[in-house]
């Protein structure tokens, strides 16, 4: 087995954002179904992953020192998009942990008309977060490497 790099974190934290945008998903069909248990359960794995997101995501940063990595694409609309990626993703990614542990305690505690009102935030927001952070791994790591990355 290789040893462990801190490079490689990024990775698994786009992992762990996939695995949570499927588990969004499925949670909501779920509970479009009328299938609460499956709901809570699947629900309860989005946050966890999320969890295991959030120490994976500090530790890399601490790691690092807080060294950003830089972007390597090119062009003002590439950068431009990218930036709006990454600024909405952060704004919105500041957030999500609040709406999700309320949405989470007002359907555990089965307060479920608040837990209904706050889950039609809180789900869109936390797939966008979800999604938008492999997006930003794949501009960053794989689609548009800058040589302070790969070299």
């Amino acid at each position: 087995m290789d040893s462990f790099d801190v490079m490689d974190l990024p990775r698994l934290n786009a992992i762990l954002n996939g695995i949570a945008t499927i588990l969004l998903l499925l949670g909501f069909i779920m509970i479009r179904q009328g299938k609460w248990k499956a709901h809570r359960n699947i629900m309860l794995g989005a946050f966890s992953v999320s969890i295991l997101f959030l120490i994976s995501y500090v530790t890399y940063h601490a790691l690092r020192g807080g060294v950003n990595t830089p972007f390597g694409g090119g062009g003002a609309l590439l950068i431009g998009v990218y930036r709006f990626i990454l600024f909405s993703h952060i704004a919105l990614a500041a957030i999500v942990p609040f709406l999700a542990i309320i949405t989470l305690k007002r359907g555990l505690s089965r307060k479920f008309d608040k837990h209904k009102k706050i889950a039609r935030w809180t789900l869109p927001i936390w797939l966008y977060v979800s999604i938008t952070g492999v997006l930003v791994y794949l501009m960053l790591y794989e689609w548009f490497p800058s040589v302070a990355v790969t070299g």
